[in-house]
């Protein structure tokens, strides 16, 4: 039997979302301890950027077959399996370290393995977040989701800290294998309901391959303009923000100290739980898309402060309205998103969102290191092209300089685009023009492909 389902309250979200935000934290805690090992073991910054790299690029490359399989398969259940691969890896990262035979190398194959199970537990999460929560309540779900990575940029550093001294990096890796058993603790105690199988959709799946299911999420957002074109303005989004965002400590440093960038990323981490915090109260206005491209414009207004000057407590102010804003913007399109696109296809189209929006983020990366040290930089030192011109009375000259240059075009572009999102019809009328979907369950007693009981 099928039945309708309309969620009424956001309790069973609350009680999955409390052991989802442990988890993060404990996932901050070793993430800040590994990165202290590693230093200690290496004296180096490559071994950082190949940590990121191999954080990523699995899931990148993984994340439209995954999301097909989730579309497949009970996503609770999907969760489950992820949460506690990860905490098995975890476990085994203990080991290793416990017998005295953690190598830098095994560090790599952590990131990448934790980096392949997110890339099956991100779309499980987010699709299942429209079966569980009221239409209304989406924004303050999401908003919520985000307070979860404000929290661990604020408590991860100061507690792995202390926690470093006292227990050692040993101790940190313990208590983050027992944070992803409260994640798979509360997923245990709940029930997710599954979205609305057709036996036509089910026929049409059967006659596909895994990877025409896995390109269908292209597919679909190509033949949904609006989603598509919100899609590329965030993916546009993502590359400046994280191309600015990988050469704050570098700029910072050039005229600060550490303690001084330490400063900046806690007040940008509070902004960001500030800005989470009101968005969860708040729920977010009728009229979305317009919040969505005015809070991208509010960010760039806090990246183009952060650049103006070479003095900490400009860029603090610049972090902070930057990441006040980062809430709003992702968590009220991702709402429209969840609002606009059938569950039982949400795997594949928000994994296809995913990879499109993370591909940015190595891509990011890789220039913004030579573009500050070989062309802005230069250009701003004493005598340097523009130093004597209108642009070094604007930003100033000296080291630093360069990247804050970087910042201002970011800012920039970032305006230009919003305003270029704004003008396009089908962007600007995406609430109107497409529908929202209809949310349909299948019986809670049908088996999944995991094989795994459904509560």
């Amino acid at each position: 039997m099928t039945v309708k389902h309309t969620p009424q309250s956001m309790r069973t979200f609350f009680i999955i979302w409390a052991g989802q935000i442990i988890s993060i934290i404990g996932s901050g805690l070793t993430g800040f301890g590994l990165a202290v090992w590693i230093f200690e073991q290496t004296g180096a910054a490559t071994p950082f950027a190949l940590t990121v790299m191999f954080a990523n690029i699995p899931q990148i490359l993984l994340s439209p077959f995954a999301g097909a399989l989730v579309d497949r398969w009970n996503r609770r259940q999907v969760m489950i399996a992820a949460d506690t691969g990860s905490a098995l890896i975890t476990l085994g990262a203990l080991l290793l370290l416990t017998m005295g035979q953690l190598a830098v190398w095994h560090i790599y194959l952590i990131a990448a393995l934790h980096s392949a199970l997110a890339a099956f537990q991100e779309p499980a999460y987010s699709a299942s977040i429209t079966m569980l929560v009221p239409k209304k309540d989406l924004t303050r779900a999401n908003g919520l989701m985000q307070m979860g990575q404000a929290v661990q940029m604020l408590l991860a550093p100061l507690l792995a800290g202390i926690l470093f001294v006292a227990i050692g990096l040993n101790g940190i890796i313990l208590i983050d294998f027992v944070t992803f058993l409260f994640a798979v603790g509360t997923l245990l105690l709940v029930h997710i309901p599954q979205p609305k199988k057709s036996e036509q959709d089910e026929a049409e799946k059967a006659k596909q391959s895994l990877w025409q299911e896995a390109s269908f999420g292209w597919r679909y957002l190509r033949d949904k303009g609006g989603l598509l074109g919100l899609l590329f303005f965030f993916a546009l989004v993502n590359f400046f923000l994280n191309f600015s965002a990988v050469l704050l400590g570098p700029m910072i440093l050039s005229f600060g100290t550490a303690a001084g960038l330490g400063t900046v990323q806690m007040v940008g981490g509070l902004g960001m739980l500030i800005g989470s915090i009101a968005m969860s109260a708040w729920g977010g206005p009728e009229r979305r898309i317009t919040a969505v491209i005015g809070f991208i414009m509010l960010a760039a207004l806090g990246l183009f402060i952060a650049g103006l000057q070479s003095t900490v407590w400009i860029v603090a102010v610049g972090m902070f309205v930057l990441m006040f804003s980062v809430p709003f913007g992702s968590g009220i399109s991702q709402a429209i998103f969840q609002s606009k696109v059938e569950p039982e296809v949400q795997g594949r189209v928000f994994s296809i969102r995913s990879m499109i929006s993370r591909s940015m983020m190595p891509l990011a990366f890789l220039l913004a290191g030579p573009l500050a040290d070989q062309v802005f930089e230069p250009l701003l030192r004493e005598g340097g092209t523009l130093a004597e011109g209108v642009i070094g009375q604007i930003v100033g000259i000296g080291p630093g300089r360069g990247i804050g240059l970087l910042f201002l075009i970011s800012a920039v572009v970032l305006w230009i685009a919003s305003v270029a999102a704004f003008t396009n019809p089908r962007i600007r009328n995406i609430e109107t023009e497409l529908p929202d979907v209809v949310i349909e369950e299948e019986d809670v007693s049908d088996e999944s492909v995991l094989g795994l009981e459904t509560a």
